[in-house]
């Protein structure tokens, strides 16, 4: 327990201003990247402050696995360097069991980064991203556009120009019904429909249907009458507009099944929730590359450390980039494309540490 609390003493500190460190450099990459948007349009200095400190919580979702990289390759070498570690291995501590208190940090960051960016992350990125559209006069095109949606197995056809968040409301709906063979049976067009809390209240709507004449077949309109029995929750529509970067886990597993439901492509989808669970183990995998790194060299060991540490963290960043892009083009599962370069470097990485040299 003594080594234990040695250890992370060592390491907190470190931790700290790497992260620091990292955040701030990220935030001034990316206000260096729009600050002659902010000059052309002269945004007050109040302003820019403001956009950036709902910035912050991006900054340190992508410090935080750099941080504990950083940190746990530095605090080795230097512990290897002042051959402190000599003596811990001359006492017949192994290495694995020495450096179990960066493993339990490195799995106790993953946990907080996946909630951190689910609950912090994404609500105050999107306050940041339309803070700053504002800010710059930027044109918002509606993201809930030209939607449509299927029903009861493709039996329903929702075809909508725009869907209205504020006022649930749908703008130039058109509703295809067919039957299970998928022969046409009536197309209803509304200008406006409102949602009262069970179903959707069309306006002025008129439908269209196929009637039988004198050796031909009419194409009939008239005005609909009655209740329309369409119930399609309004979420749905909404959740089918956004992007699954931008929706809690919660929402982008509801998106999934939407999609699913509505039978419209969805393995791109699947692959960014089931992304949204992996990734986050980032942190982990950076202490195990790096603590599975450490000791493997004679001379330069702090600098030779972080080199190998950081040359292992990209191929995974790589190989988790190269994952994801085939799982949403469906050339694998989205669940082998989301998880599979985390298995794997996990795996990799504690065989290392089992046999890293002490």
């Amino acid at each position: 327990m003594i080594l234990d609390r040695y250890l992370v003493r060592q390491f907190l500190p470190v931790l700290c201003i790497a992260l620091f460190m990292f955040m701030f450099l990220i935030s001034l990459i990316d206000l260096f990247a729009n600050l002659w948007r902010f000059l052309n349009y002269e945004v007050p200095f109040r302003e820019i402050l403001r956009v950036y400190l709902y910035y912050l919580p991006k900054s340190v979702s992508w410090a935080q696995p750099l941080s504990l990289l950083f940190a746990a390759a530095y605090t080795l070498g230097d512990l290897y360097g002042r051959n402190e570690l000599t003596a811990v291995f001359s006492s017949g501590i192994p290495f694995s069991r020495f450096a179990r208190p960066l493993l339990i940090i490195g799995i106790g960051a993953s946990f907080f980064s996946f909630f951190f960016d689910d609950q912090v992350v994404i609500p105050t990125l999107k306050i940041k991203t339309d803070l700053s559209r504002t800010l710059l006069r930027q044109e918002v095109r509606g993201s809930n556009s030209d939607i449509v949606i299927k029903s009861r197995g493709g039996e329903i056809i929702y075809a909508v120009d725009y869907f209205d968040d504020n006022t649930v409301s749908l703008n130039g709906l058109s509703i295809i019904e067919k039957t299970a063979e998928g022969e046409f049976l009536a197309l209803i067009r509304s200008p406006l429909a409102s949602w009262n809390g069970e179903y959707w209240v069309l306006n002025n709507a008129l439908i269209y249907t196929w009637e039988e004449g004198e050796g031909e077949r009419l194409l009939r309109v008239r005005p609909l009458s009655g209740i329309a029995s369409y119930r399609e929750e309004p979420n749905t529509f909404k959740r089918n507009a956004s992007e699954v970067e931008s929706l809690s886990a919660w929402e982008a597993g509801l998106l999934v099944e939407d999609l699913k439901r509505a039978g419209l492509p969805f393995t791109s989808a699947q692959a960014e929730y089931y992304h949204r669970f992996s990734f986050p183990l980032a942190c982990f995998v950076v202490i195990i590359l790096s603590l599975s790194m450490g000791g493997r060299f004679k001379k330069n060991i702090l600098l030779m450390s972080l080199l190998t540490s950081l040359m292992s963290a990209v191929v995974f960043y790589v190989m988790d980039m190269i994952g994801m892009m085939m799982a949403r083009l469906g050339y694998i599962p989205p669940l082998i494309g989301a998880w599979f370069p985390v298995s794997a470097f996990i795996v990799i990485g504690i065989f290392l540490l089992r046999f890293a040299k002490t």
